[in-house]
């Protein structure tokens, strides 16, 4: 650690970011272990799967809170697109509370669960709910928690496995970072099979943004910016919800933060632009939907000026207000959102930090929690 660097971590562990920081910083190493990790496991898991996935009608279903639903909407048109099966992401918050509508189908399901803590109230619920409702059922819970509710319950089931990832992969600050990626890339190494060489590519990328481009991202987190906006195509659209919710977290709401897909967003969301707008654009590797990715950037920077603009891609889709991920264009969506986010991770803590947050607990308060308190579970009447 350089005498700058260290400066600088002093200073984040003065103003209630250190822990966070270093929870952002440290995913590309974590993303070397948990491959080992999910490596280990192949044996076993593709046995487990193999017996699953042979099943007429398979239904799976990638589930979680918060971040952790934000998984299921990235790797569940990856995922289908690659093995051609039924895959559709569904959050535990809409299992909860409308389980007869989502879990209406009387079809062997694949429930894959995401899960930091394991103990949401919803994440719970959830699986016990797809145990009551349907017959033919088996669960795959990925997990950065061994103690949490969880993995102990399904750490000895023969109808599920348990995937738990590296201990510090268990953000110990507010928001999901190193969690969210780990648990990501395992799930689409889990499916699509092991990509040791594209893992060092995905962990060198990753690095090359907290090396190269964290103070450029900083200083991007102006005062006068009090609206952020990220927008991405397909996978990359889940992505840029994940992005939006860590810019509100980490910032406790003060910079408003919003969502959509690059087609999406003309529809009525684009009437939010205005001089303090800032705009991610996350660009995709598939030729059709980058099309729309750069249609709209260039729309942008007509309407709000390109410094307003900041182009993610896994190419020099553009000569300024970029930040490329060269080498990985063949990585596809799926993979690169873990490095992809990692932008929005660092702008979100240096927003919090120019505003005099506390992004290692935003709420000191406790009105909002890092594992959801005050939920109430109803029991379910089945007529």
């Amino acid at each position: 650690m350089t005498e700058t660097q260290r400066a600088q971590s002093e200073r984040a562990i003065a103003a209630g970011s250190g822990t966070t920081i270093h929870e952002i910083r440290q995913q590309p190493e974590v993303w070397r272990r948990a491959a080992d990790v999910v490596q280990a496991r192949r044996a076993d898991l593709d046995s487990f799967l193999a017996a699953v996935r042979s099943k007429e009608g398979l239904r799976i279903i990638a589930t979680g809170a918060g971040t952790s639903a934000f998984i299921g909407g990235v790797i569940a048109p990856v995922i289908a697109k690659e093995t051609g099966q039924r895959v559709e992401s569904i959050a535990t918050t809409d299992l909860v509370s409308n389980p007869l509508q989502y879990l209406a189908e009387a079809v062997p399901t694949l429930v894959v669960s995401f899960a930091r803590s394991g103990n949401s109230p919803e994440s719970v619920a959830a699986v016990e709910l797809a145990d009551s409702i349907l017959d033919d059922v088996h669960h795959l819970v990925i997990t950065c928690n061994a103690d949490g509710h969880l993995a102990r319950k399904y750490a000895d089931e023969s109808r599920a496995r348990v995937l738990l990832m590296p201990p510090e992969s268990n953000d110990v600050g507010f928001a999901m970072t190193s969690s969210f990626t780990s648990m990501l890339l395992s799930a689409l190494l889990v499916f699509l099979g092991d990509a040791p060489e594209l893992v060092r590519s995905l962990a060198a990328s990753g690095q090359s943004i907290v090396e190269g481009e964290w103070d450029t991202l900083a200083d991007r987190a102006d005062p006068s910016v009090g609206r952020v906006v990220f927008l991405g195509s397909g996978p990359l659209a889940s992505l840029a919800r994940e992005s939006s919710l860590k810019m509100l977290e980490l910032t406790a709401g003060r910079v408003a933060s919003f969502h959509d897909s690059s087609l999406g967003f003309r529809h009525g969301p684009k009437a939010l632009l205005d001089d303090g707008t800032l705009v991610v654009v996350y660009v995709s590797t598939d030729p059709h939907a980058r099309e729309y990715d750069l249609d709209i950037v260039a729309e942008l920077r007509e309407a709000i000026g390109p410094d307003r603009v900041l182009v993610v891609a896994a190419d020099a889709a553009d000569d300024s207000g970029s930040v490329s991920v060269l080498d990985l264009q063949s990585a596809g969506d799926g993979f690169l959102s873990a490095v992809f986010v990692m932008v929005a991770q660092i702008l979100a803590v240096s927003f919090a930090i120019s505003l005099g947050g506390t992004p290692d607990n935003p709420f000191p308060d406790g009105s909002v929690n890092r594992v959801v308190r005050g939920v109430t579970i109803h029991e379910l009447s089945i007529n």
